[in-house]
């Protein structure tokens, strides 16, 4: 799909109603989104997400675009309006255009760490949201990978700040209907770490989700806060 057909799409899928794009098809070079299936993302008991009441500095969990890779999803409390240019590990450059949201303080990134393909499981994991300074990290609001300490700014698309981490976090791109205040998830936006992380973890993988973890997800998506889903977190 190219630029302005992606725009179209999205402009499209909004049926009418006002529709912002946190990192919209504006990509510079040749890391340009890609569309995935649209998911609404729900709450636990299957209610649309309200974006106004998402609460601030908080990880929540989602799967997408596959039904085993999960997301994160942050409201950072301030409005992130300006663009950031990334490249990604092979040098493709692009550009991350904000949050989305009411305060456009929104934002969603693949919660796998681009290092070691760490992620969160349902039994523990070592990424996770800092809304503070921590021993490893003078910086307040990134995504903290316990395995090798590679930190991404999440008010900045990602962008690696410390750490071995070769190149940013894949964003999610996002759209939020200003009328319902509903999110959707539309797609990626940067590296993708989805092959590597099939082809490290195919027997956890298939023991978590069958035959499905390879499987597109749904066009609904439930959110979650990361304490509830999972067992432990590992702090560092």
């Amino acid at each position: 799909m190219n630029r302005r057909d992606f725009v179209r799409a999205c402009g499209a899928a909004g049926t009418g109603a006002a529709v912002s794009v946190s990192l919209n098809a504006l990509a510079q070079g040749d890391a340009r989104p890609k569309a995935y299936q649209r998911a609404l993302l729900v709450d636990e008991a299957g209610a649309p997400v309200r974006a106004s009441r998402v609460p601030t500095d908080r990880a929540f969990v989602f799967l997408y675009p596959f039904a085993s890779t999960p997301c994160f999803l942050i409201d950072l409390g301030r409005p992130l309006k300006a663009p950031a240019d990334l490249r990604t590990a092979d040098a493709r450059a692009y550009r991350w255009q904000g949050g989305v949201g009411p305060r456009s303080s929104i934002v969603a990134y693949s919660a796998i760490c681009a290092h070691q393909l760490t992620y969160p499981t349902r039994e523990i994991s070592f990424i996770g949201y800092r809304d503070k300074p921590t021993p490893h990290s003078r910086a307040a609001q990134v995504i903290h990978c316990c395995s090798e300490h590679s930190q991404y700014d999440a008010a900045a698309g990602g962008r690696v700040l410390a750490g071995p981490a070769p190149q940013p976090l894949a964003a999610i791109v996002l759209e939020h209907d200003p009328q319902a205040d509903t999110l959707t998830a539309t797609g990626t936006l940067g590296g993708e770490m989805f092959d590597a992380f099939f082809a490290k973890f195919e027997f956890r993988l298939a023991l978590e989700h069958g035959g499905n973890a390879r499987a597109v997800a749904a066009d609904r998506t439930t959110l979650r806060d990361l304490a509830n889903y999972c067992r432990q977190q590992v702090r560092c």
